[in-house]
């Protein structure tokens, strides 16, 4: 037993006490854990419901679901619409829903065909991506303020696998048809990596896996994209500088790009370098006062557009793709394409990298989504929305899509114009649905080298994550090396590499906490019930004998070492170990061996089969010691698992407590130190 210097001892029989017992104290008897489910439990409980067996039960439930009102239930569930829909606000909210939906309509076609670049596949199919996962996503969605479409991380990722699955010839010299047919199969390979993305969200949701969520912590999911916008930077440096290079994949694929750049650079056009600082001179101020000014503008600045439509009228007029030979987009297919379902022989090659777009797709969009619903007061289905994205992802890969998800820059958009519910996705559908059917030709002379000024300028929300990094420091400097390591592991080995690193490094984290925590020696609080730990204050009261523990962690098999060499280290029950604990309680407190301990287990929030042994193995050794073992405050699951390892055959009901107050209560009685038979409950 241990304590600080000063502390002092409970008086023993007939003695007086100096403790100011507050007012209103009732006396009980010590409640134990049998005695409280006597009293308080569910006795009463039908027998003939307990007997029944759990899938009866759950048969029972799913069969209920069958019924009429069973199924209207999950009609709603499954269609938000039919719950929101009924409520809409038409008069105050369908203009500022309209109004928001045609302004990410407009950024979604400028930023659509340029994500489309990222993702190695014709610049018309990132249209097909922005129009097709929004239009399913505002029917089954619970995000009344997400933007969903393109989104530059999983561009990024979706092309590193595309260049991988289909590479371009080392010859570099395609005539018009073999052109075509890379295209073709690129845009095959990017949509059966849509459909394996889908595929798996789905089986998620099937599981309801859900809580997956959780697992990318914001320090994760912060450092990704901010590192995965300095891949995109890079990427984008050839098109910028008007200089083809080979896409770098894998490992080190930054650094490799950088190199490539700079042996390139005096390859470079002066054409596309003029274009793209000109765009940057006009997208990025843009940009600014949108930021600076959101409150003061009726809408943002649509630049994005502005920026597109200028650059078409100038490389048209100054016949700048045949003078100066500039890269541009071409014919924009009118309409659909045809469904058509992706070759389901690729999907065992790109199951490997669904898996970490399917993670970074629900958890990008349920963080998004969560953000916005705490602000607007009211809450989301992370089952619903696994089934959204994933039903978004396997039905527009149908029809050429690549991987979708939530975006930060169209959400925050959104919101900033003025957008209540997923009706403003309706609207933006009907702009990009007009660039698809009636205004692609006017997108023929738009240089490629603006697309990539777009993606740059889109990427500044992310670069600007960095500024959180200092305050990050001040509040936890655990999440501060979580995204440290996260950030440097995508940005030197690659984007889906880096999430796995920081995902393994911030569960080991966790671990690691777990692992060091400390437990701590209780005392009574002068004139109080509470027992708080020694280190705390002067002024608690210690009793000789008596060892009061609080474990406030997990116990399972990474715990259950540092649990018993505490526990020996506080009890005396070393190997060779004689003389007592050491202490800095007073010494008539450390001359005294333990002889009653209780071990408060409300910190233990669950506890493995390696855990539970190791509580057996200490009753064992204290009841061979001497030592009285009492625990308090197990949870129900704590205690079942206790009682499968055979803690009742260590010791018996009557040593197991509702509370530290009765446990103590107990412990005085048998030290014989409070005379009767009671235990103080403070009101």
């Amino acid at each position: 037993m241990s304590g600080l210097p000063g502390a002092r001892t409970c008086p023993g029989p007939g003695e007086a006490s100096d403790l100011k017992s507050p007012l209103s104290a009732k006396f009980r008897e010590p409640l134990t854990e049998t005695r409280f489910q006597q009293l308080f439990g569910d006795a009463e409980q039908e027998p003939e419901l307990l007997a029944e067996p759990r899938w009866s039960r759950l048969w029972r439930r799913r069969a209920s679901a069958c019924s009429g009102p069973g199924a209207w239930r999950l009609l709603l569930a499954r269609l938000p619409p039919l719950r929101w829909l009924p409520h809409y606000r038409w008069r105050a909210w369908l203009l500022g829903d309209a109004v928001a939906g045609l302004t990410v309509g407009i950024v979604h076609v400028p930023q659509g065909m340029a994500f489309a670049l990222l993702t190695s596949v014709p610049p018309v199919f990132g249209l097909y991506t922005s129009f097709f996962p929004v239009l399913i996503y505002t029917l089954l969605g619970t995000g009344r303020h997400l933007s969903t479409g393109t989104f530059a991380v999983l561009s990024l990722m979706t092309g590193s696998a595309v260049e991988r699955l289909v590479p371009e010839p080392l010859s570099g010299n395609l005539s018009g048809i073999e052109k075509e047919q890379l295209d073709a199969q690129r845009v095959g390979a990017a949509a059966a990596v849509a459909f394996g993305s889908g595929a798996l969200m789905l089986g998620m949701f099937a599981l309801q896996l859900g809580v997956l969520a959780t697992f990318l912590s914001e320090p994760v999911v912060k450092a990704l994209t901010s590192g995965a916008a300095l891949h995109v930077l890079v990427s984008q440096l050839p098109s910028l500088l008007g200089v083809p290079l080979p896409r770098q994949i894998g490992c080190f694929a930054l650094f490799k790009t950088l190199a490539a750049v700079l042996t390139a650079l005096p390859r470079s056009s002066p054409a596309e370098l003029t274009i793209s600082a000109l765009s940057l001179a006009l997208l990025v101020p843009v940009k600014e006062l949108n930021v600076r000014f959101r409150d003061r503008l009726p809408t943002p600045i649509p630049g994005e557009i502005a920026m597109v439509l200028l650059a078409s009228v100038l490389c048209f007029t100054s016949s700048l793709d045949t003078r100066y030979n500039v890269q541009i987009v071409g014919l924009l297919p009118g309409g659909f394409p045809q469904p058509l379902l992706p070759s389901l022989a690729e999907l065992p090659r790109i199951l490997a990298d669904s898996l970490p777009m399917a993670l970074v797709t629900f958890a990008v969009s349920a963080s998004l989504a969560s953000i916005y619903a705490d602000k607007y007061s009211y809450t989301i289905d992370s089952n619903q929305e696994l089934l959204a994205h994933g039903v978004s992802n396997l039905v527009s890969s149908l029809f050429s899509c690549f991987p979708n998800s939530a975006t930060l820059a169209t959400t925050s958009l959104l919101v900033d114009a003025g957008g209540n519910t997923q009706l403003a996705g309706l609207f933006s559908c009907m702009v990009v649905l007009s660039v698809l059917l009636w205004l692609g030709p006017l997108f023929y002379y738009l240089p490629k080298a603006v697309l990539a000024c777009i993606n740059i300028s889109s990427m500044r929300q992310m670069f600007f994550q960095m500024r959180e990094l200092p305050q990050l420091w001040r509040i936890s400097r655990v999440d501060f090396a979580v995204w440290m390591v996260t950030w440097v592991a995508v940005v030197t080995l690659s984007v889906d590499l880096g999430l796995a690193v920081g995902v393994v490094f911030s569960m080991m984290t966790v671990v690691c906490r777990t692992q060091r925590v400390q437990c701590l020696a209780l005392g009574l609080a002068e004139g109080t019930e509470l027992y708080r730990p020694l280190r705390e204050s002067h002024k608690l009261l210690q009793v000789p004998g008596l060892c009061i523990l609080s474990y406030p962690a997990p116990l399972y098999f990474g715990t259950r070492g540092q649990f018993r060499r505490v526990l020996e280290w506080h009890l005396g029950l070393a190997e060779g170990r004689k003389e007592a604990p050491k202490t800095d309680g007073p010494p008539d407190a450390a001359a005294e061996p333990v002889r009653v301990v209780v071990l408060d287990c409300s910190g233990v929030t669950f506890a493995d089969a390696a855990g539970a042994r190791e509580v057996v193995q200490l009753a064992s050794r204290c009841r061979d010691a001497g030592i009285h073992l009492l625990l308090a405050q197990c949870n129900a699951s704590v205690l079942g698992t206790l009682t499968q390892a055979g803690l009742l055959d260590r010791v018996t009901p009557e040593q197991l407590f509702v509370s530290v107050q009765d446990a103590a209560a107990h412990a005085l009685e048998r030290l014989e130190l409070n005379g009767p038979k009671t235990c103080t409950v403070w009101v």
